[in-house]
């Protein structure tokens, strides 16, 4: 376990990103799925950070407008072609949380899985973004690792100051009605990253 900061981000994620397979699988993530599955379609959504492109993609074939950034250029590029193949449109865009233009009171569902790249002030930075970007009504679906991860190594950065917890979530999301904020274990199984017993969270929230 390291307390430190990945180095270069974006050229970690672009060598982890350049083979020809997916590292994460191409299924959604089974927390989004099962928490945006039944919403109406036709809305805006926004996917943070979302890599070779699994959430986005599976977004837009149920109908949701996407926009999905990532620091990766091979990420990117990856999930480009993959939204051609599949026929749907997605805009994407490399950025990081930073980069991103962040349009206000914009989007009804913002997706952010897995988005623990993010040190604590660029995490408090993002957070901010997030809740800012949301419409009146529009919803936040969040997905993270706890601190007990560091016990399981089965995904993650093995980073104590990037890990979520309860307090943490619900301090940076109090401008939002918080929907659902489960702290539980489960085996995951997306691509060979996230493979195995793992300490999750998940944060459903809208804004008022």
């Amino acid at each position: 376990m390291t307390t430190q900061p990945f180095a270069d981000a974006a050229a970690t994620w672009n060598k982890r990103f350049e083979g020809d397979g997916f590292i994460f699988g191409q299924e959604p993530n089974e927390y989004l799925r099962a928490q945006a599955g039944g919403l109406p379609p036709g809305g805006r959504a926004l996917c943070v950070a979302d890599g070779e492109g699994r959430n986005s993609v599976w977004l837009a074939r149920q109908g949701w407008e996407v926009d999905a950034f990532d620091l990766s250029e091979v990420g990117v590029a990856k999930a480009r072609q993959w939204a051609l193949q599949a026929k749907v449109a997605v805009n994407y865009h490399v950025a990081d949380g930073d980069q991103w233009a962040w349009p206000q009171a914009h989007y009804d569902l913002i997706a952010a899985i897995f988005v623990q790249f993010a040190d604590p002030p660029m995490r408090e930075r993002l957070f901010a973004h997030i809740v800012r970007a949301l419409r009146p009504g529009g919803l936040l679906v969040l997905q993270g690792y706890t601190p007990k991860q560091l016990d399981y190594k089965t995904g993650g950065p093995p980073i104590l100051s990037h890990l979520y917890t309860e307090p943490m979530l619900r301090e940076a999301f109090a401008a939002l009605a918080i929907e659902q904020l489960r702290v539980y274990e489960t085996d995951l199984s997306e691509g060979t990253q996230h493979h195995g017993r793992s300490a999750l969270v998940g944060l459903v929230a809208r804004k008022p």
